[in-house]
């Protein structure tokens, strides 16, 4: 029996972790899955998308530089894609039309609340950035209903449209925007949705954000603790995170949409950390 074909496309896409990660979901569940990275031209990701799937693949996970693109040439968008802006798993519906959905919110949910035991509910909590990458998990953080949720953005215009496109869905949660040069603190959770401390920079933060509770959760991974959790840890944060939970959480959504399983995910968390 042919395994069904699955691909993360980026560009560029040697460091990506998905295709490990889903070899694992496959092993676990026993599901026919074949799953490879495909780097596409900068110029021609909708000619990737296309080939892939006249070939007969089965679903893409799509990663930067592409999401927004990724979202502009469904045919069909989920209303979680909808909101977000951007897509990281695309496939053909039981219609046959090419169709985005958006799991990043779900995956940063299910490793806060479920994996590190972090209350969302009644929180106070501040995000760093204003791009896709944010816009893509305001919808699942909101739905657990925080006391306050503030986004801090170098450029305050941004920060302030995501405020307006996401009020409606704020509930009771307090919803504000503003500079680095946050007026508040400290705060239950801080998120930063930054790539910045991949670069070894760090947002033009007032330690006044962190106190002794506060639980700190950068987006990005790495194998050494990021620049952001590092400098979190100087100014006395307890509790730091990177996002490989978030990584592993969101591509076992973006497996279940596709073969209808959910596969076990802390032991993949476990495998890749000691990778």
């Amino acid at each position: 029996m042919n395994n069904d074909l699955y691909a993360v496309v980026g560009n560029p896409i040697s460091h990506s972790k998905s295709p490990r990660i889903h070899s694992l979901f496959a092993s676990q569940t026993g599901e026919a899955v074949e799953y490879t990275a495909i780097q596409a031209p900068l110029d021609d990701f909708p000619g990737t998308v296309r080939q892939f799937f006249e070939r007969g693949g089965k679903g893409l996970n799509v990663t930067v530089p592409f999401k927004e693109e990724a979202w502009k040439l469904v045919g069909r968008r989920t209303e979680r894609a909808e909101k977000a802006g951007a897509a990281n798993t695309l496939y053909l519906d039981s219609d046959g039309v090419l169709t985005a959905d958006n799991t990043d919110g779900c995956g940063i949910v299910q490793d806060l609340v479920r994996n590190r035991g972090v209350r969302l509910d009644g929180a106070r909590i501040l995000v760093l950035g204003a791009g896709g990458a944010v816009r893509g998990v305001l919808g699942p953080i909101l739905a657990e209903r925080p006391a306050a949720l503030t986004i801090a953005n170098r450029t305050v215009t941004r920060a302030q449209g995501l405020v307006e496109l996401f009020t409606p869905e704020a509930g009771t949660a307090r919803l504000s925007a503003c500079g680095f040069d946050v007026p508040r603190g400290p705060f239950d959770l801080i998120i930063n949705g930054t790539s910045a401390s991949l670069q070894g920079d760090l947002p033009p933060l007032s330690p006044e954000v962190i106190g002794e509770q506060t639980v700190v959760y950068d987006m990005m991974y790495s194998l050494q603790t990021t620049t952001f959790n590092q400098w979190a840890l100087d100014q006395g944060a307890q509790t730091v995170y990177d996002g490989l939970g978030m990584l592993v959480e969101q591509a076992a959504e973006s497996f279940r949409i596709w073969r209808g399983v959910t596969p076990e995910t802390a032991s993949v968390i476990e495998e890749l950390r000691n990778d």
